[in-house]
């Protein structure tokens, strides 16, 4: 069953599933030996005034579609620039299916809410139109397969806050895999996703939102 559903999520390469990623049976990051990387902040945290204005930084083609959807309250830009990032997303109705996979809501075993919520990150967060994409057999498989399910979602997340300006390049994840940025402004992919909106903040990370997910080799 693991077998047949590795050469699935294999044949969605190029959709990419970018999140997370180590195998930790517990569920969570802390226990996948990741965590004492992942909570160290870096030198890429953003600047006072973007702090001042959380809109200061954000790029991509599909920011003022965002705005328009979630104009005010918690998950909107500046609503989710007050709370820590799991807490965040979980206000915003475009990362339903994200949240759900991260807060062990997809698979009882996989919950990194607290450790998310606990550190310094950039998250790269495939909007719910992204898990779509992904046929129902693997996401059956993925209720139950929590190594699976936790090396997807950490190969998402990159320890440290990293700014639009400074994103580009190869990027190490929790996971331990390497994500690809490519491009800058309006145009930014993370290997073959694109970026629909980033440089979206929360009181602990920047939060890039994405097309696809993205998978890790």
């Amino acid at each position: 069953m693991n077998k047949t559903v590795r050469n699935t999520v294999l044949a969605l390469g190029a959709a990419s599933l970018a999140l997370f990623g180590a195998a930790c049976g517990s569920g969570d990051m802390a226990s996948s030996g990741s965590s004492s990387s992942a909570a160290a902040p870096t030198s890429m945290a953003p600047s006072s005034s973007a702090m001042a204005d959380p809109a200061a930084n954000l790029v991509g083609p599909g920011c003022a579609d965002y705005a328009k959807q979630v104009p005010s309250g918690a998950g909107s830009v500046s609503g989710m620039a007050a709370d820590p990032v799991a807490t965040a997303a979980s206000n915003n109705p475009l990362l339903t299916t994200l949240v759900s996979a991260v807060s062990g809501k997809l698979n009882p075993k996989v919950n990194l809410v607290s450790t998310l919520n606990g550190g310094e990150f950039t998250v790269f967060a495939p909007v719910d139109s992204a898990f779509a994409k992904i046929d129902a057999a693997t996401i059956e498989t993925l209720k139950t397969d929590d190594a699976l399910l936790t090396k997807i979602l950490t190969y998402h997340v990159v320890p440290g806050q990293i700014t639009p300006d400074k994103i580009a390049g190869d990027q190490k994840t929790v996971q331990t895999g390497t994500v690809k940025v490519t491009g800058s402004g309006d145009a930014i992919k993370v290997n073959d996703a694109n970026v629909i909106c980033g440089g979206v903040k929360t009181a602990n990370a920047t939060v890039y939102l994405i097309d696809s997910v993205l998978m890790p080799a």
